[in-house]
Formats: structure tokens, C-alpha cells, sequence
């Protein structure tokens, strides 16, 4: 099987592009919403979270093409979308001041111990659900060279054109020579209005037969892809046998994918996790030690990791260091309110070379 191949960053202005929806994200910390009275906004997107964490905590040249609104809510992302350093491509769409488009709204409580967070959505007439293909100038972007595409199931899930953008944008990275990734992320929430499970399996494999690196566990191949596998609330939740046999399914139903890559987590509580991850990769397997976690907000922790693990194959690292980053990555931002990273790179490298959390003096 052929390996990754990336270009040089003298080769790219781009390190990184991704494709996907930006939200905005109402937390009220551990209040549950039918109590709440104030929020914090948290500005979000699964696709974006991994372009903004690689900017602001890996200094890669990042960037994210999505939809836009011309109101407040749309501004508040714009100025945040810049504060992390990520270059917008953005379609814009004007809002009629009364029904949208919109952006997104996403409701996330962060839960405590044994009350789990809860997490609804209005994505009734969202700006992202409008893309389609030809709607994006693909070439005036890979042209001036980009190294690694990447979107995701969220995306895929908000009407039946933004996943044919998807594929358009897969098949035109492959044109221009990037590495392509996809995040299965299977939402059944959002599937149900456009056909369900069944609909949801024939778009995410028509999306992954254009993808190079696959990031999902093992309830996103079963479900996102078909793959037989276990029950998924099995007891061990660290046993990776069953999941490295799912991915030998997945290699020889999808050839072109080299690499897949997950977190491996277990719910203590809403505030503790044991936390792992693992990589295969052109045959090798690759597993991470396993660390508790105390848990802050939980959000965002898979782009995290997803961020972490393509630092490190982006900055030419050996796969077993990019897998220990990707998991020190993810652990971190869920000491963090919000979505995106707050960490430094430095603090990254010393988690996953095994620090410790005892104060720095």
C-alpha cells in the first residue's frame, strides 16, 4: 500500500485547508438550560476546530472554507475566525433579518459526574446547508499550493449538496497533489432529516473512496460506513483487536485510505475519562498509553487530537511521535472551556513525552 506523500512547505502557502460548517456554541458551563440565564459563546465547527488548533497552537498557515452571514453573529465569527489565524474563504450569503440563512446555533451544557452534558442544535435554515458544488473557485486556491484538504461527517450531514462539495473538493486536492482527511463524525441527530442511516452510509462511502487518512472510531465505521464490528458498549473499551480487524475491512473495501486513526474513550463520569488513541498506518499498528483524564469541557477533544496527530505528520515527525500528540493534544483542550486550543506546543510535546501536571515554578 502506498504511503502519504506530502508536498514541501515551500511547495504550499496553505499547510492545511478544511471544508465545513462554522456554529456558534452556547455553553452554560455546568447549569443545565432549562435553569441557565447566561451564556458564554463559544465560535466552533468541527471542520474549522482542527484548521484554528493548527494555526494557534502548531504555527501552521491554515485555512477554512465555509458559508458566511452579513449580521452580528456572523461578524462575531469573522473576528474570531481571525484571531486564530486562519485564512477565510468564505461564500457569502445575505440574511433577510427575520428567517436567515443562519449560522448555526449549538446548545452544550458540560454535565457533571453522573449527569451527562446534553447537546441540541437549530440549524433550521444554516448558510453551510446551502453550499453546493461550483460554488467554490477550487483552483484559485490549490493553485497557489496546499498540502493537506480535510472535512468531515458533520458537514456531509447538513443537506444533500454539501456533500457532493465534499467530493468535489476531495477530488480537485488529489488533482493538485494534497493529502486528503475525513472526520466520519456520524451525528444520527443530523442524518434523520435527509433519508437516516441507510442515506448516511451511501454518502460517507461515496465520500471516504476519495480520502488518503480516516479519523473515526468504532461506532462511526459500524454506523458511518457499514463495518461489521462489536457491540459498542462493550466492557473494554481499550481491547483494540476488534478494531484493527474493522480496519482491515475498511482498507480493502476503501484501497486508497493509508491511514486510520481514532481516540479510544471511556466514560467514567462526565468529568473523568481514561483516555487513549490509536494508528494504523500502511500495516503498523500504533497505540498510546492510556491517562485519566479530569474533564472541563469535553468538546472539541477529537479535533484535538485529529489537530495533534497531522502537526505532527505535517512537521515530518515519525507516526508514533504525530499519535503521542495527537492524544497529549486532545487530553488538553479538555481543560479548556470551548472548543478550541488554548495550549502551547511546548506543553503538547512535554505531555506526550509522559510530564506530569505538578506545578511549574
Amino acid at each position: 500500500m502506498a504511503k502519504l506523500i506530502l508536498k514541501s512547505k515551500e511547495d504550499a502557502t496553505l499547510d492545511f485547508l478544511s471544508l465545513g460548517a462554522m456554529v456558534h456554541r452556547l455553553d452554560p458551563s455546568v447549569i443545565p438550560f432549562r435553569k441557565a440565564k447566561q451564556f458564554a459563546v463559544h465560535v466552533s465547527g468541527g471542520e474549522y476546530n482542527v484548521a484554528a488548533n493548527l494555526s494557534a497552537c502548531f504555527g501552521q498557515r491554515t485555512g477554512i472554507v465555509t458559508a458566511m452571514v452579513n449580521n452580528g453573529i456572523g461578524e462575531l465569527i469573522q473576528n474570531c475566525i481571525r484571531e486564530m489565524g486562519v485564512t477565510p474563504f468564505y461564500k457569502f450569503f445575505k440574511h433577510d433579518g427575520v428567517r436567515g440563512p443562519n449560522i448555526a446555533t449549538v446548545y452544550s451544557d458540560r454535565g457533571h459526574g453522573v449527569r451527562p452534558p446534553v447537546v441540541f442544535y437549530n440549524r433550521s435554515n444554516e448558510a453551510a446547508a446551502l453550499l453546493k458544488p461550483g460554488d467554490i473557485d477550487w483552483d484559485a486556491i490549490f493553485s497557489k499550493g496546499v498540502r493537506w484538504f480535510h472535512s468531515g461527517g458533520i458537514f456531509a450531514a447538513l443537506s444533500v449538496t454539501t456533500s457532493q462539495l465534499i467530493i468535489e473538493g476531495m477530488q480537485k486536492a488529489h488533482d493538485y497533489g494534497a493529502v486528503t482527511s475525513f472526520d466520519l463524525n456520524y451525528r444520527a441527530k443530523l442524518w434523520a432529516p435527509i433519508g437516516g442511516l441507510q442515506q448516511a452510509q451511501k454518502v460517507l462511502r461515496s465520500i471516504v473512496e476519495q480520502v488518503d487518512v480516516l479519523l473515526g472510531n468504532e461506532e462511526d465505521l459500524q454506523t458511518g460506513l457499514g463495518i461489521p464490528g462489536p457491540e459498542v458498549e462493550r466492557e473494554n473499551k481499550f481491547d483494540t483487536t476488534t478494531f484493527f480487524e474493522m480496519i482491515e475491512t475498511v482498507t480493502s473495501q476503501f484501497p486508497n485510505v493509508k491511514m486510520v486513526a481514532t481516540t479510544l474513550r471511556e466514560v467514567l463520569s462526565a468529568s473523568r475519562h481514561n483516555w487513549g488513541a490509536v494508528l494504523w498506518y500502511n500495516g503498523q499498528k500504533q497505540q498510546t498509553p492510556t491517562m485519566l483524564l479530569d474533564v472541563l469541557d469535553r468538546i472539541g477533544g477529537g479535533d484535538g487530537f485529529a489537530s495533534g496527530l497531522i502537526f505532527g505528520l505535517l512537521d515530518g515527525r515519525p507516526v508514533e511521535e504525530a499519535l503521542k500528540l495527537g492524544w497529549a493534544h486532545g487530553a488538553l483542550l479538555t481543560t479548556f472551556p470551548g472548543d478550541v486550543s488554548m495550549v502551547k506546543l511546548s506543553e503538547v510535546e512535554a505531555l506526550a513525552r509522559g510530564g506530569s501536571a505538578r506545578v511549574q515554578r
